[in-house]
């Protein structure tokens, strides 16, 4: 739970999906990063969790790991979707990895958390949701 939450602030809402996605965990000499992925239906898989421990960040894990999701369901899954905070560090990532901006949810973060959430100092309002063929 511990990595889960350096992705997603709230417990209650990683719960939400943590029992219908499936996790990986990516181990080199010992946990380095974990991603929850979830069938949406319709030929659509979405990364509902992505995080690095913080001392591993900037080391190409994530990369790692989104590279692999779209191996592994590629003949399964047309489009792999991913749902983040309008922030300078998830969207330049996304974006790096092939992700194309697909639509916004507003107020998301401000209607569906208990707390204000912040990255780069910026109070995260807006999901914008990103998508890639597979």
């Amino acid at each position: 739970m511990r990595l889960l939450l350096l992705a997603d602030e709230q417990e209650s809402m990683i719960e939400k999906y943590l029992d219908k996605g499936t996790m990986y965990v990516l181990d080199d000499n010992g946990v380095k990063a974990e991603i929850v992925v979830c069938d949406e239906g319709n030929g659509v898989l979405e990364i509902k969790n992505l995080a690095v421990e913080p001392q591993f960040k900037r080391q190409g894990y994530a990369k790692k790991l989104v590279d692999f999701v779209c191996e592994h369901y590629n003949k399964d899954y047309t489009a792999l979707q991913a749902g983040t905070g309008d922030s300078p560090l998830t969207v330049p990532f996304y974006e790096s990895c092939g992700f194309k901006r697909s639509h916004t949810i507003k107020n998301f973060f401000t209607d569906n958390y208990d707390h204000a959430m912040y990255e780069c100092g910026i109070q995260l309002a807006d999901m914008i949701y990103f998508v890639k063929t597979l």
